[in-house]
């Protein structure tokens, strides 16, 4: 177990190519607990390629990877959603003919206790079950993301930003201890965004969860952010304080430009 307000999420010296291509070179770095850390860096950067790595989509060839003390690794990649990791994708990855509701409880599913066998057995029980999840989703997700309103409507009909506030959604109600947002506010507008920023927040601050997010918004990402890894080329740039990585040289130089 990690030490308390230590690091829940670590990646030590983590390298992986593809054929002659290196994506990771030797990245390093962690994700603390109970804090919104950021990773960011030019398109190619290996950004996605570091979550996908987390995620269990690839398996790097040299490194560690151990979350609360797990080596992530060495364990297959659907059993990250039972150690209390939860993922969000780019693009946004709703089935479109279902409600608000029934996106966000996929989420869950996976995590409940009754299977396909012991429900057609114990009718009852897998019933009080769901009705159960609907409440505690109500509860602990629909009215704390403020989706009530659109709560029975299908996802196809809703605007662009309230269906990425629905990914967060299906994401938190995992009851996840780690959050990893890829692209949390692209595409939207700036109150969108300022939205979208306040709710992750409140993750964070009222839920004690930890966050790890890709961003190309840099007003956005520098503004909630605790800790960011600046990646380039497929190595660790910079990592720090967002107003450390804001005025270093060589971040400046490779991504951020000068103002």
């Amino acid at each position: 177990m990690q030490a308390p307000g230590g690091p829940l999420l670590s990646v030590d010296n983590v390298s992986l190519s593809f054929g002659g291509i290196a994506a990771l070179k030797n990245v390093s770095m962690a994700a603390v607990e109970g804090k919104v850390t950021a990773i960011i860096g030019p398109n190619g950067a290996g950004k996605t390629t570091l979550f996908n790595a987390i995620s269990g989509f690839y398996r790097p060839q040299s490194g560690a990877i151990t979350f609360g003390g797990i080596d992530l690794l060495g364990r297959p990649m659907h059993a990250r959603s039972g150690y209390g990791i939860a993922r969000t994708f780019q693009n946004i990855a709703l089935f479109s003919g279902m409600t608000v509701l029934e996106n966000i409880k996929l989420g869950s599913h996976a995590r409940l206790a009754t299977n396909v066998f012991s429900a057609s057995i114990y009718l009852g029980w897998a019933d009080r079950e769901e009705r159960a999840l609907t409440e505690r989703i109500d509860r602990d997700v629909i009215d704390f993301l403020d989706l009530g309103a659109v709560r029975d409507h299908a996802t196809a009909g809703l605007n662009y930003g309230v269906q990425k506030r629905v990914e967060l959604a299906r994401a938190l109600a995992l009851q996840p201890r780690l959050m990893m947002l890829d692209e949390p506010v692209a595409g939207m507008n700036p109150a969108e965004k300022l939205e979208m920023a306040g709710y992750i927040r409140r993750c964070v601050e009222e839920r004690g969860m930890t966050v790890l997010l890709i961003d190309h918004d840099m007003e956005t990402v520098l503004g909630m952010s605790h800790h960011v890894v600046v990646l380039n080329f497929g190595s660790v740039l910079a990592a720090g304080a967002p107003d450390d990585v804001r005025s270093d040289p060589g971040v400046i130089a490779a991504y951020l430009g000068d103002d």
